[in-house]
């Protein structure tokens, strides 16, 4: 005998798989390919010598200041003293080298009173051009997938990452930049001061000690984790991704079970969620 949840969420979540293996508006049928243009021989100019440069007199180097950068992203975050103090604080920091070739400063996204924190790995190509986290394709999917259990960015859920900036080629971030970023995530954590954290992906789920080396053994699964910033053990479920689920639609009846864990967990921890579920 089924849950009567259970049955209540099985059409919202059914709906939000065939959209998923929908087409998608916003991306072509046909990729469109720019025709070939056809080179045009350069013309060679003459080179006109030039005389080499004067040597300039010899003079001490200048002293450069030496900062600490974790030192530095410290005091800016302890100096937060609200989560658009936060951002702004995240902003303003250049310690970190990953900001050099990013568009754009990730921070976070949803509701600022959330009892809910969602934390991603950080952002890809789709978070570096639209500013926001956990967005694109995958963004929607995963929108659609907390509606299904009656949760929303704008009521319960706030979304933030470990990192804050696109690293080149999607790579995991490497240990020095998850010390940077580490102070901001830990004001995150207290000044929300959520009642559940969700992890999404492999990366996350380790870092947060969520899950161990097999993500796929544990997503699903209620923990505990104390996280920088808590003050006391924080209930957790990990996540699969929700691009991993893009490239594995086959894996939909794992995160369906997914998020009938969360909703059970929402409901045991009497966390409000919208009408009808």
């Amino acid at each position: 005998m089924t849950h009567p949840r259970h049955d209540r969420l099985a059409k919202s979540l059914t709906d939000f798989w065939v959209d998923m293996l929908g087409p998608d508006p916003d991306l072509p049928e046909t990729p469109v390919r720019p025709a070939p243009v056809e080179a045009r021989p350069a013309i060679p100019r003459p080179v006109e010598a030039k005389p080499p440069p004067a040597s300039p007199p010899s003079r001490p180097e200048p002293r450069r200041l030496q900062t600490d950068p974790s030192a530095e992203a410290r005091a800016l975050a302890q100096a937060a003293g609200s989560l658009p103090e936060l951002r702004a604080a995240v902003e303003a920091f250049a310690g970190c080298p990953l900001r050099a070739a990013a568009r754009s400063t990730v921070v976070w996204d949803g509701a600022e009173r959330g009892s809910i924190l969602v934390i991603d790995t950080g952002p890809a190509d789709d978070e570096d051009v639209s500013g926001q986290p956990v967005s694109g394709r995958a963004g929607r999917l995963f929108d659609r997938m907390l509606a299904s259990i009656g949760l929303s960015r704008e009521r319960q859920v706030c979304v933030t990452g470990l990192v804050y900036w696109r690293r080149p080629g999607n790579r995991p971030p490497t240990a020095s930049e998850l010390e940077l970023c580490a102070p901001f995530l830990a004001r995150h954590v207290d000044l929300l001061r959520p009642s559940l954290i969700l992890t999404l992906g492999a990366f996350a789920a380790k870092s947060l000690e969520a899950a161990g080396d097999d993500l796929m053994q544990a997503h699903g699964r209620r923990t505990l984790i104390s996280p920088p910033g808590s003050s006391a053990p924080i209930a957790c479920i990990p996540l699969l991704h929700p691009a991993y689920l893009l490239r594995r639609p086959q894996d939909k009846e794992k995160a369906w079970r997914d998020m009938l864990a969360v909703a059970d967990l929402c409901e045991d921890l009497r966390l409000t969620r919208d009408r009808g579920h």
